[in-house]
């Protein structure tokens, strides 16, 4: 019989925030999480985005703020600016019945002020982007000397996004620190170098996508015309069959076509990627987050850091560049255990190329699709094998 979080040692008032937010059992990364952390072990984990693993990790440090003590005692690193702000949001949600606790989150793309006033204010917990970080820290607005607990989410992407300099800037700079937790979703080199260098005796898990964490996702590719994308989505669309649907993109400037093409349709649309003032894009999210925002269009800097649980669709644009993005992408749905369905249109035979490899790397199954005479999906026509002729 598995623990419960009671029996994994959790505090009573974080036990009530669980029960508050409907989270009954630990999940599998949090079964073998929480233990080592609360016994300031080290920790390698290994789990596909959806498994619960903020609660693994926030869960001990939380238990671990001494009481009257208003230094900074936790540190969390995450790669994006989304990313850091649904992190604070789930910590926070466990710190309702506790109010000593105080949490602060800071991130590029956002003036200094704010942040210096949320850091004048005491945080012991503290979740940033390593640049910014490194801004606060050489102009003097905190200090790393009290903290304990070092974890970095996402880790794989984090160091692979070109922060493997900052990041070791900053773990060498925690003079005092007792234990690293690195969750990735992938163990990558990068990540195994940091582990390597800063970790000693670590606990390590591992959470198969085959396991409990596996959405359940109807995936389907459509082939069409690279000029007749657009109408494509617009079919799926109006299809009445979504209430709440993100699209994928390559690049900046595709997102931000898309959604202007979108919006000249007559579908309430919005855009998310990097060259957006970071307070249109947190405007942008709490719309789609609650439910305003039917349609959100966003490049894959977006793909980890949205956190919304009842997406009833992705669909793929563009093929991603990179095995994983798909991965990344399509488990914006299906969580929750909901049932999800994920559409990529294929425009051209160097993108249905790269999503044969794709389906071959994740061992997924995609259905090919296309539109009959009245725009209503049904099953692509298996291909014919080419006759192989006899020589005599």
């Amino acid at each position: 019989m598995e623990k419960t979080f009671a029996q994994l040692g959790v505090s009573d008032y974080i036990l009530q925030a669980l029960h508050e937010q409907g989270v009954s059992a630990p999940t599998k990364v949090q079964l073998e999480g929480i233990g080592p952390l609360l016994a300031w072990k080290d920790v390698i984990a290994k789990a596909p985005t959806g498994t619960g693993k903020t609660f693994a990790f926030g869960i001990p440090m939380i238990e671990h703020i001494e009481k009257d003590n208003d230094t900074l005692q936790g540190l969390i690193l995450a790669p994006t600016r989304e990313l850091a702000l649904q992190i604070g949001e789930e910590l926070r949600g466990l710190l309702t019945h506790r109010e000593d606790v105080r949490v602060a989150v800071v991130y590029g793309g956002q003036r200094m002020e704010p942040q210096i006033k949320a850091l004048k204010a005491k945080p012991q917990i503290l979740v940033a982007t390593p640049g910014r970080l490194m801004d606060h820290y050489n102009r003097k607005n905190l200090r790393f000397d009290k903290i304990k607990t070092v974890i970095l989410d996402e880790a794989d992407r984090m160091l692979d996004m070109g922060f493997f300099d900052d990041v070791t800037a900053i773990l060498n700079r925690i003079k005092n620190r007792v234990n690293l937790g690195l969750f990735s979703a992938t163990i990558s080199q990068e990540v195994m170098t940091v582990s390597w260098m800063y970790q000693r005796n670590e606990v390590e898990i591992t959470v198969a996508a085959t396991e409990e964490s596996k959405p359940d996702i109807d995936q389907y590719s459509i082939t069409v015309p690279r000029l007749e994308k657009l109408t494509a989505v617009l079919r799926i669309l109006r299809s009445g069959a979504f209430e709440r649907v993100i699209i994928f993109c390559n690049t900046k400037a595709m997102c931000q076509r898309l959604s202007d093409d979108l919006r000249r349709e007559g579908i309430h649309a919005d855009c998310l990627h990097g060259d957006i003032k970071q307070s249109t894009r947190e405007r942008t999210m709490a719309s789609f987050r609650h439910g305003k925002l039917p349609v959100l269009i966003a490049t894959d800097v977006a793909s980890r850091g949205i956190d919304v649980d009842d997406v009833d669709g992705v669909i793929n644009f563009d093929v991603p560049d990179e095995n994983e993005y798909y991965v990344h992408r399509i488990g914006r749905t299906g969580r929750a255990l909901r049932k999800g369905i994920a559409f990529t249109i294929i425009g051209s035979f160097p993108e249905k190329a790269k999503l044969d490899e794709i389906a071959k790397f994740a061992e997924f199954s995609i259905t090919p699709m296309i539109f009959d005479e009245y725009g209503c999906l049904i099953p692509a026509p298996e291909e014919e094998k080419p006759h192989t002729r006899r020589k005599f």
